[in-house]
């Protein structure tokens, strides 16, 4: 679902639409980004996207690393192996590469800063924290809050070289520049300012950023009715949790005390330290593993650069129990492993490329087809809503709502307007997916969108039989002379 939200819009940014404009997207980075490395291939398939999304991960993985071996006082090939299988098991969902990239390349500019902080590195740093917000502004929030920290914390007993305001003007003149691109797309792209704040009012009209799930706290972990390696997966799982907030907290106050009393501080590990606390705001936003993922780099760098400096016996001890740990918990999550471990996944052919996948997604694809062969045969438009913008990316089919990923919501004069860009281009077939996410009725499409949904009603028939009973199977109903 939510790897086909961003194969769905860098399908459409290729065709020259624009993201938030013209469909529910992500910021915009990320799909010029993946739009132009499938260009280059010559090819829109899901495989090129994740290339695209893996070049992206190479780099962060990259940096990461380079971050941790320059803090090893000696070369050492085993310790940068085990803190490369920390990093890549939380590399995790596949099409969130760019956030968990993202954290770690601002930990990276963030001590590019520290090691030798310059007027010029201010405004790099600045612009940097620009380009990422336009690849996420929350990221681009969380650098900024990070920067600002920073940029006391130089402040702090400083005697040479830039102040605070002198830094700080510095930094924001490079963060306007950074953002720039996004703020000129306001500008000469008719429509995208007004879709660009809509994006920014519509998170003030739900109140939240996502959709909460309860903290799974490791005392909460019921031993008695779960087996004991899922059982030991949960606790590890809440002490994550916990150990992002500890750690966010502890390392600031440490590396101010360190800065008081003139104390040298690894530069990585003063980032780490600072960007810790605004991702904990990510990973606690959904507290979910995915989301845990996302928002535990600072902590993992952080910790990995602590351990480095350590006496051998803690320094192992602790690499290994990390290691182990990380492994533990994100194996079971990844689709390679769930493949192995079931064996039951089966090869199927996607956007010209053998994907294996579960048995339960290839009778969603067959099901797609079957439909779209059926009642769509010649390119007419369907509706696939509300958790399958990948359906109109896998049948190369323009989606009739903008609002392709419906979570969230939405007010009569949006449904309005959805309902009219239904009428324009008259789908053949309907799709709803009507179950309660999270398990709350409420958030069921016929709840979240009560007009779209007796518009279906309406103008199309449900037909009978359907292979899921979550899956509500309309056509077109045929008009009247």
């Amino acid at each position: 679902m939510g790897e086909g939200y961003l194969w769905y819009g860098a399908q459409r940014v290729m065709l020259g639409e624009v993201p938030m404009r013209d469909f529910m997207s992500y910021d915009p980075g990320r799909y010029y980004w993946s739009a132009t490395i499938m260009r280059l291939w010559g090819d829109n398939g899901i495989m090129t996207l994740r290339a695209s999304v893996a070049i992206f991960q190479a780099i962060g993985l990259f940096v990461g690393l380079l971050l941790i071996a320059r803090t090893v006082k000696k070369q050492n090939f085993f310790y940068l192996l085990l803190s490369a299988i920390t990093l890549v098991v939380w590399m995790f969902p596949r099409h969130k590469l760019f956030d968990i990239s993202l954290s770690i390349l601002l930990i990276a500019v963030l001590t590019y800063l520290i090691q030798n902080p310059t007027g010029r590195r201010y405004f790099f740093t600045g612009l940097c924290v620009g380009l990422v917000a336009i690849f996420g502004r929350n990221h681009g929030m969380y650098g900024v809050v990070s920067s600002i920290g920073v940029i006391l914390w130089l402040s702090i007993k400083r005697v040479d070289g830039s102040g605070f305001i002198k830094g700080f003007s510095l930094w924001a003149v490079g963060v306007a520049a950074g953002f720039a691109p996004l703020l000129l797309m306001t500008l000469l792209i008719p429509g995208f300012a007004i879709a660009f704040w809509e994006s920014i009012t519509f998170l003030f009209e739900v109140k939240t950023t996502n959709l909460p799930l309860p903290i799974p706290w490791p005392w909460q972990v019921s031993f008695a009715s779960v087996p004991l390696g899922e059982a030991i997966r949960d606790v590890l799982v809440g002490l994550f949790f916990i150990a992002i907030l500890v750690f966010g907290v502890l390392s600031i106050i440490w590396v101010v005390w360190q800065k008081f009393r003139n104390k040298h501080v690894s530069p990585v590990l003063v980032a780490a330290s600072f960007l810790a606390l605004p991702y904990a705001h990510y990973a606690y936003s959904r507290a979910d593993v995915g989301h845990l993922a996302h928002g535990i780099f600072p902590l993992l760098i952080g910790c990995l650069v602590l351990m480095a400096t350590q006496p051998d016996k803690i320094k192992w001890s602790l690499e290994i129990m990390l290691c182990g740990a990380s492994r533990w918990v994100m194996h079971v999550f990844h689709p390679g492993w769930q493949c192995y471990d079931s064996k039951q996944c089966v090869n199927v052919e996607i956007s010209g490329d053998n994907l294996l996948v579960d048995s339960s997604t290839a009778q969603d694809v067959g099901l797609l087809r079957k439909l779209a062969d059926q009642y769509a045969p010649n390119g007419q438009s369907i509706i696939a809503t509300p958790f399958w913008p990948g359906a109109y990316a896998m049948l190369e089919r323009k989606s009739p709502m903008s609002d392709i990923y419906a979570l969230f919501s939405r007010s009569q004069v949006f449904e309005q307007a959805e309902i009219e860009r239904i009428k324009l281009v008259s789908p053949s077939f309907a799709l709803v997916l009507d179950f309660p996410l999270d398990g709350r009725d409420e958030l069921r499409f016929r709840n979240t969108h009560p007009l779209i949904y007796q518009y279906i009603l309406d103008h199309f028939e449900r037909l009978p039989d359907s292979p899921n009973p979550a899956y509500q199977i309309y056509r077109a109903k045929r008009k009247t002379q």
